[in-house]
């Protein structure tokens, strides 16, 4: 619902913020729709479109909220804007996602080769519906050949300003920033996800390394000691190991590690140091750089983030 109405909500008051500086509003914000009425959340929320599909011959900028429930069951049921919103993007229009809205830009097959972000818990079922496209881990914004996509949740935002700057200037996207008191510049959402493993796959010699590592977190694991372990030979094991997960055996085990890290960081009074050997590392450095390239943040600004106990 928010995923429809905040960027209403946004460039109607930057409309208001260039009519107070002396100029005149620069966008016609309309909702759009394929039908008069849209119920939302078993009928609890009624979405009434300014115009219908065919009622817009051109337009200069698309988006596509975020869908909502099972993926594939949203696209579908969304499947008569596609060819719409294809072809407003032929005339020149360009399209921007909010959130999970990229898995209905991904069926207008207009990705295909392209950069796109998604929530992060939803970028493995993503790559799985559209293989051709190059997921952004973490990202909050991504642009390509005018077309838009953003993070997960309120990293739309962030899109959303990020246009604000492009159709007007930095001074206007800073005080809309301001206004609605985001972030103008946070440009990943690493420090938010939460990495579960990616273990729907049949690979069974996979899913037993896969259980190992979770298991033995303290311990300093080698690839080749996984290989040997399930017996298969090292070369194969990394490349199913990469097949089944979407990631290298190294990226995964290091994944591992820092998510366990994270939840350390996140509840208990460990310092950095008890915590980088619980999670079996010795290198202060090569943990803080590995942390860093996972969550955005060094181990210290993750503490005290997400800590009340670090703070105190």
């Amino acid at each position: 619902m928010q995923a429809i109405a905040d960027p209403q909500y946004c460039f109607s008051a930057v409309n208001q913020f260039l009519a107070v500086s002396g100029r005149k509003p620069l966008f016609n914000v309309q909702l759009v729709g394929a039908t008069k009425e849209v119920k939302l959340n078993d009928g609890k929320y009624s979405v009434r479109p300014d115009k219908l599909l065919k009622d817009i011959r051109k337009t200069d900028l698309v988006f596509i909220p975020a869908l909502f429930g099972d993926m594939g069951a949203a696209v579908k049921a969304n499947k008569a804007l596609v060819p719409w919103i294809v072809n407003q993007y032929k005339k020149g229009a360009e399209v921007a996602s909010l959130c999970v809205g990229a898995f209905l830009l991904g069926a207008t097959g207009l990705l295909s080769g392209k950069k796109c972000s998604t929530h992060w818990g939803f970028t493995n079922e993503f790559r799985e519906m559209y293989p051709d496209v190059d997921v952004q881990d973490g990202s909050i914004v991504t642009e390509e050949k005018g077309i838009y996509s953003s993070g997960g949740a309120n990293s739309y935002w962030n899109l959303l300003l990020h246009l604000v700057e492009k159709y007007t200037d930095r001074e206007t996207a800073i005080l809309t920033s301001k206004y609605f008191a985001i972030d103008i510049d946070r440009s990943s959402q690493s420090a938010f996800a939460m990495f579960k493993g990616q273990k729907e796959h049949t690979d069974e010699a996979v899913r037993r390394a896969q259980d190992h590592i979770e298991k033995n977190i303290e311990e300093k694991i080698s690839v080749d000691g996984l290989a040997d372990m399930v017996a298969v030979g090292r070369r194969s094991f990394e490349r199913r190991f990469r097949q089944a997960t979407g990631n290298s055996v190294l990226e995964y085990i290091q994944r591992i590690k820092i998510e366990a890290a994270k939840r350390s960081f996140e509840t208990s009074r460990k310092n950095i140091n008890e915590v980088m050997y619980h999670v079996g590392y010795t290198d202060t450095k090569a943990f803080r750089t590995i942390f860093k390239k996972i969550t955005g943040l060094t181990p210290i600004e993750y503490r005290n983030k997400y800590n009340k106990m670090a703070m105190a």
